[in-house]
């Protein structure tokens, strides 16, 4: 196994991997099985994925755990790198270019629409291509309550507005006059949950019945901020 501190290089086709893991963890919140790997890059089968697996192993990029399909974990210094490689984002004010600007949306005061002007902290013009469906605008994260997919604080969540979500996606959900982010599920027809991806918070417990409840957004998409 490689040290944390050893980054090597990758090949052509091991950064193609390496770059559908970490998409796959930021649109999914879990990286891919090995059959999930292989059924994306035609391989004939998993084992010609695991050797790929074991190659960015071997060169510091991801850390392999046993006994479990999606036992992936992914070297903090190799994910700084994708993201700095990735996130083409220039700062400025709204242009009329063809390149939309997608405004940063930072803390959100309680009872207010995400989009009321003293949100907007600046605009950005970001490449859509990296996001898995297009961003309507990009979210500050606060706190630490999802580190454990990956997502860290000041990073920007790209967020698809939407009043709709579909089972485990990651949201954003207005709970009352309160906005937080944090894995969707459904229970009956009366309540819903949400996860944080921290063993440190508990889950969201919301009664439709005397909560306010509404989905707001969800995340297609990740940047970590380089400026």
């Amino acid at each position: 196994m490689s040290s944390w501190t050893d980054l090597q290089p990758l090949t052509k086709r091991q950064q193609e991997i390496f770059d559908f893991i970490l998409e796959s963890i930021g649109v999914n919140g879990a990286p891919p099985t090995r059959v999930e790997i292989a059924d994306h890059f035609g391989f004939k089968s998993a084992n010609a994925a695991e050797d790929h697996l074991k190659a960015l192993d071997k060169k510091g990029h991801i850390e392999l755990k046993a006994g479990t399909s999606r036992g992936i974990l992914i070297h903090e210094q190799a994910r700084n790198a994708w993201m700095l490689d990735q996130s083409d984002v220039e700062l400025g004010q709204p242009n009329k270019e063809d390149v939309p600007n997608l405004a940063i949306i930072g803390d959100v005061a309680a009872g207010a629409p995400i989009f009321a002007s003293q949100h907007v902290q600046q605009y950005v013009s970001v490449d859509q291509s990296l996001f898995a469906d297009k961003a309507d605008y990009l979210l500050k994260v606060r706190g630490d309550s999802m580190i454990n997919i990956g997502i860290f604080e000041k990073d920007l969540l790209a967020i698809k507005r939407t009043d709709s979500a579909r089972e485990n996606e990651i949201v954003v959900a207005r709970i009352d006059d309160d906005v937080t982010v944090k894995r969707f599920r459904r229970n009956n027809g009366s309540s819903v949950s949400l996860f944080a991806e921290n063993d440190d918070y508990e889950p969201i417990e919301v009664d439709l019945q005397f909560q306010s409840f509404a989905i707001e957004g969800v995340v297609v998409g990740l940047i970590r901020q380089n400026f």
